[in-house]
């Protein structure tokens, strides 16, 4: 989004940057890289450079230009590298653009920036619109940007033409991938709190797709309003997981129960009561292993009284 990010420059530092100056010197550039892992945390480094020699860098750490050469100040005066320090700072600059399908509507756009963490402006009606959070800068940069009828008409087809599009690309392509089913498994297990007399439940769903399920704890009928779910993350296979905690005294765990309700299952509900959770094959594991052992211990007996003779 660098054409955002010019505008922006110009209209939070006037004076400092105009069209006019970027095109004269088109020898000397600022490189900005951005590694972003997530929507919430990003790493930018800066540069900047005269033909192919570097001539500043960005010191994250500190926040500081760093001047590689001793003419990299140039003829500047401390208030002017200030000034520059401050241009040479990368923006923290977030952009969501995208759009939204729905079966009663067709595909709505929508272009959203925030500027160190706040709501900065938004594209609507193709024309920029400062959000109230942006202030006077939001204003003076929304005023810039409107001049443009380039990046707006850009802006206006990739979010009418180019992102409906693809989406219902996608949608096509992907739609055995995103229309499957998978059963939930659960299980449960718990844990007593140090010193209180009282037990955390813990109702463990995983495996399951799509992401949308419903947990809860139960007494009978009635839902324990107290039980904590906690965020739903992804298993590496692309299903999903989620648990659900109750504390409760121990004497009050008996007859709660979990229930599980998701489109996999249809109308028959995934329920695991406490204290009854263990699977069959625990069950049958637990009588025969004794059964088995019993059934060895008599033939090894056996077959030694038969060395010595032993009727």
């Amino acid at each position: 989004m660098l054409f955002l990010q010019l505008p922006l420059l110009a209209a939070l530092l006037p004076g400092s940057v105009n069209a006019e100056v970027i095109h004269e010197h088109t020898t000397f550039r600022l490189s900005q890289i951005s590694y972003y892992a997530n929507e919430s945390w990003a790493q930018t480094l800066g540069s900047a450079w005269l033909d192919e020699l570097q001539t500043h860098r960005w010191d994250s750490e500190t926040g500081t230009v760093i001047f590689l050469h001793t003419w990299s100040k140039g003829n500047f005066s401390n208030e002017e590298l200030t000034d520059l320090e401050l241009l040479f700072h990368p923006v923290e600059l977030q952009v969501r653009l995208g759009c939204e399908l729905s079966s009663s509507e067709s595909a709505k756009g929508f272009m959203q920036a925030a500027l160190e963490g706040s709501d900065f402006l938004s594209f609507q009606n193709t024309t920029w619109v400062p959000s109230p959070e942006g202030g006077k800068q939001a204003q003076k940069v929304c005023d810039l940007l409107n001049l443009y009828e380039g990046i707006k008409q850009i802006v206006e087809n990739l979010m009418s033409k180019t992102c409906p599009r693809f989406l219902l690309g996608i949608l096509d392509a992907g739609k055995t991938y995103l229309q499957r089913q998978v059963r939930p498994e659960a299980w449960l297990s718990s844990s007593s709190i140090f010193g209180s007399g009282r037990l955390m439940l813990v109702c463990h769903v995983s495996g399951f797709y799509p992401m949308s399920i419903w947990v809860m704890w139960m007494r009978g009928e009635q839902e324990q309003l107290d039980s904590k779910r906690d965020d739903v993350l992804p298993n590496a296979d692309g299903t999903w997981y989620v648990r659900v905690i109750l504390e409760v005294e121990a004497e009050d765990a008996v007859g709660l129960s979990c229930h599980v309700k998701h489109s996999s299952l249809g109308d028959q509900d995934l329920i695991l009561n406490w204290g009854h959770s263990l699977s069959m094959n625990l069950i049958i594991l637990a009588v025969v292993v004794p059964l088995i052992l019993l059934i060895v211990l008599v033939l090894w007996f056996k077959r030694r009284w038969s060395y010595r003779g032993i009727p």
